[in-house]
Formats: C-alpha cells, structure tokens, sequence
C-alpha cells in the first residue's frame, strides 16, 4: 500500500481495489504487531524451550513449565501454540514416513500367486477343508 502511496495512487482506491476497509488499514499501519502476538510469541518461546528441554512432554506439562517460566497460558493455548509448530511428545504422535511405502506384510501372504506377468495376484478358492489360510492363526492365543 505504502508503495502504491508513493507512486501517487491514493489509499482510498488501493483499499477499495484490495476490497479492505480503510479504518483497519491504518489502525494496523500505526501498530502492525498487535499485543495479543507479542504475548503468543513469549508464550511460544517459552513452550519451544521446554520443548527442548525434555521431548518427551506432552503440550499439558510443557504449559506447567512455561507456566513455572512466568509465561500462564491455558493448556488448550499451549495445545494450539504446539501443534501449530509441530511440537509433538517424542512418545505420543506417529512421524509420516515421506510418502515411503509401507514394509512386507508381518505374516506369510499363503493366497499370493504370481501370474505369467510377473504380477502378484490373490486366488481365495482351496481344493478341501483346511487347506488355505489367510494369515496364520497357530501365532496368535485363542481361548
């Protein structure tokens, strides 16, 4: 806007082109960083820290120690503050694996047939009672 300003085109019109209301432009012009994300970035520093310091933490102990580090926050704020930047307990949410594909299956795929195309294809049909098993069940304790 300033620059537009400067090249002689008035606020009226860029605010009105911007579809944005004059009143607010220049309330943000006179304050651009309001105190409510002053007192978030205190707050999200004193999470970070504590984030470093011990992993571990879930966001309801880091809020009790950047509540011990003088910054109070509710633990829903600390929730938002830490999950917008991604700081997640060591422990508690799963890391995405980078579009990898998932490894071999943890049992032996015994209905897997390999075709002429060297394409791996399922066949569900047995020639008796007991003779094809989807996974095996002889691992696992039954009562």
């Amino acid at each position: 806007m300033t620059e537009l300003a400067e090249a002689g085109i008035p606020v009226t019109v860029t605010c009105r082109v911007l579809k944005l209301s004059r009143q607010p432009y220049y309330r943000w012009l006179a304050n651009p960083i309001t105190d409510s994300e002053v007192a978030e970035a205190y707050r999200a520093n004193a999470l970070f820290d504590a984030h470093k310091d011990d992993p571990e933490f879930g966001h309801r102990l880091l809020a009790d120690e950047a509540r011990d580090a003088g910054e109070g926050m509710s633990d829903r704020t600390a929730w938002r503050i830490a999950s917008a930047n991604g700081w997640w307990s060591a422990f508690g949410k799963k890391r995405g694996r980078n579009g990898k594909k998932p490894g071999p299956p943890v049992h032996d795929d015994l209905c897997a047939v390999v075709d002429e195309d060297g394409r791996t294809r399922h066949v569900f049909a047995a020639e008796a009672p007991n003779q094809l098993w989807l996974v095996d069940i002889t691992e696992h304790r039954t009562a």
